[in-house]
């Protein structure tokens, strides 16, 4: 598992005084930066070999300012060139909300998935849990 904290910042509350909706996903994104540098250790943009397929949040509980988050962040399945995310958010002791994030492993010039190596592999199993026993 990997764990991010953020301070729950002023802008990112809305008119009914917790967290935006809009705001999880950049907090999961930014948690998900060691995943990417397995792929692109300098987090080289002009070569980044990752896309988005796709996204799911569950929101259970609101978040509010005043007390940090931690992002929780796992990988729950890896294939030849894609792989799942799972992350949690953790606000004083109770989950918040869940999602998952879909990231393929992407050639740019050539517009289409390659193969996750081994050693990327490895880094990202690292971070495995299993989903099916919970």
């Amino acid at each position: 598992m990997l764990s991010e904290s953020f301070d729950v910042r002023f802008y990112e509350t809305d008119g009914l005084k917790h967290v935006s909706n809009t705001v999880l996903v950049g907090w999961f994104e930014t948690a998900r930066m060691p995943i990417f540098r397995a792929f692109t250790p300098n987090l080289d943009l002009d070569n980044w070999p990752l896309i988005l397929a796709n996204y799911h949040v569950d929101f259970l509980l609101q978040i509010y300012l005043g007390s940090p988050v931690e992002i929780k962040t796992w990988i729950c399945r890896l294939g030849k060139s894609s792989f799942e995310v799972y992350q949690e958010v953790w606000q004083q002791g109770s989950l918040k909300a869940k999602g998952t994030t879909t990231l393929v492993h992407f050639d740019y010039k050539q517009q289409k998935s390659v193969p996750i190596n081994d050693e990327i592999r490895t880094q990202l199993m690292a971070h495995y849990i299993d989903l099916t026993e919970n």
